[in-house]
This record gives structure tokens, C-alpha cells and sequence, in this order.
């Protein structure tokens, strides 16, 4: 069974609502072996300030003690820590960083399978070992090989959203985007459609930068100097891309149903449709690293912090993405393990007997 790290987030946000009310229906324990990294007294005191039915927590000390159908808890934090529900506080910033490094170094070694995030506040986790614009970026610096870039997914059922520019300030988006870029951001899309979406020849959509795709020139170069450039050579390397599309229209039109992955250029750009049409459900995922990592697609939401409004639909639905992509790459990197070898032969006479058992040059 797939085993689960769960990191608790911010705790004066709806990060432990969220994974309470979730865990309060234990027939999820019955896909997984849950890992919470957090506190168990943070736990039973969102519990009460919620009034919540009570979840049974199995305390243990190391991951491989995690037992099955039982809601396993690893306690990273001081019992003493205040919690300040709806609040930005240092103490919320440090007790969310322990948690992640925790987990993250039991998936270094193996001890958990994949990783789910509850929302962390990407001010208050600042410090010398936490200076990322988010998880994503974090994960990157740890699990990161000199060849692999994470990629930003958001996704719900068929609508997957991926971004070439992520946390970057909207005056930088520009001069952020080029070539390489586009084509490596589709490449490593397209790779993680096929692998971990288990999907076969996907159909990428890529937005525009400018309106109306530029205008040809009129509103902006970018489509014609870089983004269409870059979809050819994708083209003719085999990935099904298509586009640019500008992105009003795309979303409005209802066009985007008719693509396996949509390819936007900045953050709002591909976020703001889609927290539109799947805010309840979505689920952010990082792709292109080794390792295996979804979170809720919402925030720490310090406005309802404390007041039994979170849905937890959106963290559920990470957690089922996690063990499905931990399946499909499963199934998808055995599928690929052992290639035919291609064998070619020469073409001989009518009375000639061919050898199938002897290797042909390719020289």
C-alpha cells in the first residue's frame, strides 16, 4: 500500500481543518497508509475550536512505523507552540518549515512513497533554510537532478494547467520567456501527461503572452519571435502542441475541452481560469522531479481560519492524485523498461533462409 506524507502547513490556517475533516471519514486510510508531519496537540486544538467529531491519531516516531487503516502522526514541533488562528506569525513560519524538512527527508530515503502539502504562508516560512517562492521551488533545489525542472500542474479531471513562469512578478514575465523555455516547458509537460497522467499522444494548448495573440505584431512580438518558433521545432520532435491561443477566448469559448494539457504563460494567466472552473477540486501538482508531490490548489485562507467553512474536497482529491501518479509510473516506466530493439536485414533472394537470431550492424 502507497504510504502518504502529509505536511500540515500553516498552523493558524485551514491546513488542519482540511486534513481533520478528511481523515475524519477513515475509509480513506483503506487507499493508504497516512503520515502526518505536524503536532498532535495542534491537531485536537483545531478539533475543538472547530468542533469537530474526533479523528483517533496514531502517534510514532519514524515513518516505518506507520501502520495500516490508522491515521499515523509524526509529532515535528514543540507541544508549547501557539496557535493564532487567522494570523501570520514566525512561530507558524518555523513550525511549517520543520514539518517539510521532516517529510522530505523520509522521501529522500525511501520511507514514505509520495508527498501531499497542506498551504503554507510563503512570507512568514522565510529564513536561511527556506528562501523559495514556494513549495515547488523547493522541492526543485532538493530533488532536482543537473537535467530536471519542475513544472506547476493544476489539475481536475481532464483540465490540466501548466505554467512557464510561476512565481514571478508580472513586470518580470516578459523577459522570463523564450525559447528554450517554451520548448522545455512542453517537453517536460508532455512527458508528464504520458507518464504520470497515463495519457497516450496528449494534445497540448499554448496560451499567448499578448492579447489576441499579438495581432500579429500589433500588440506584441513575443507570439511571432518566440512562442511560434518555439511549437515548430516541438512539432517536429512528435509532441502534439498547438497554438498560440489567446487566452480569453480560449477559456470563454469552451475550447480548452478539447486539449489534454493547456500551456499557459504566466501564473494568473492559467490560474485565474482555472480556479474559476475547479477551485473546489483542484489540485496543484509538481511534475518533472523524481519524486512524487501534490497540494490543495487554495491557500492558508487565514479569513476562515477557525470557523468550520474549508472544504476539504481540494485536499482529498491531492491525496488521490498522489496515489494514482505513484500508480501510473509504476505501470508506465515497466511498460517502457525493456523496448524492442530495432533489427534491421537486408533483403535477399527468393530461396535465401534468414537468420533471426543473428544482431545486424547498425554501423
Amino acid at each position: 500500500m502507497i504510504k502518504v506524507g502529509i505536511t500540515h502547513g500553516d498552523i493558524n490556517g485551514i491546513g488542519y481543518e482540511v486534513i481533520l475533516k478528511t481523515f475524519g471519514d477513515i475509509r480513506i486510510a483503506e487507499l493508504c497508509i497516512p503520515v502526518i508531519y505536524g503536532s498532535t496537540k495542534v491537531a485536537a486544538y483545531h478539533r475543538k475550536a472547530l468542533e469537530l467529531p474526533p479523528v483517533t491519531f496514531n502517534l510514532i516516531q519514524e515513518a516505518n512505523e506507520a501502520e495500516v487503516n490508522k491515521v499515523n502522526v509524526i509529532n515535528c514541533i514543540p507541544d508549547d507552540i501557539k496557535v493564532e488562528l487567522g494570523k501570520s506569525t514566525k512561530a507558524a513560519g518555523d513550525a511549517s518549515l520543520s514539518a517539510l524538512e521532516r517529510a522530505t527527508a523520509d522521501l529522500a530515503a525511501g520511507l514514505i512513497d509520495v508527498l501531499v502539502t497542506a498551504p503554507i504562508n510563503k512570507d512568514n516560512i522565510q529564513q536561511d533554510a527556506f528562501h523559495f517562492p514556494g513549495h515547488t521551488e523547493y522541492l526543485e533545489q532538493k530533488f532536482g537532478q543537473d537535467t530536471s525542472k519542475s513544472l506547476m500542474i493544476l489539475a481536475k479531471d481532464d483540465l490540466r494547467v501548466a505554467l512557464v513562469t510561476g512565481h514571478v512578478p508580472l513586470g518580470k514575465v516578459a523577459e522570463n520567456i523564450t525559447k528554450d523555455k517554451v520548448k522545455e516547458t512542453i517537453g517536460i509537460f508532455n512527458k508528464s501527461l504520458l507518464r504520470d497522467f497515463n495519457i497516450d499522444k496528449p494534445r497540448i494548448a499554448v496560451l499567448s503572452l499578448n492579447p489576441h495573440a499579438g495581432e500579429n505584431g500589433l500588440l506584441g512580438t513575443e507570439e511571432n519571435d518566440i512562442i511560434i518558433p518555439a511549437l515548430r521545432e516541438m512539432e517536429e520532435s512528435g509532441v502534439l502542441c498547438f497554438g498560440p491561443y489567446a487566452a480569453d477566448g480560449f477559456f470563454g469559448s469552451g475550447r480548452f475541452k478539447s486539449f489534454d494539457g493547456i500551456l499557459a504563460m504566466y501564473h494568473d494567466q492559467g490560474l485565474a481560469p482555472f480556479k474559476t472552473l475547479a477551485m473546489e477540486e483542484g489540485v496543484n501538482f509538481t511534475a518533472g522531479l523524481p519524486i512524487v508531490r501534490t497540494s490543495p490548489a487554495h491557500g492558508t485562507a487565514y479569513n476562515i481560519a477557525g470557523k468550520n467553512e474549508a472544504s476539504e474536497d481540494s485536499f482529498r482529491q491531492a491525496i488521490y492524485l498522489a496515489i494514482d501518479t505513484r500508480r501510473n509510473r509504476i505501470e508506465y516506466d515497466k511498460a517502457h523498461a525493456n523496448p524492442l530493439r530495432k533489427m534491421y536485414y537486408e533483403k535477399g533472394g527468393d530461396n535465401e533462409v534468414l537468420d533471426l537470431t543473428k544482431e545486424v550492424s547498425e554501423d
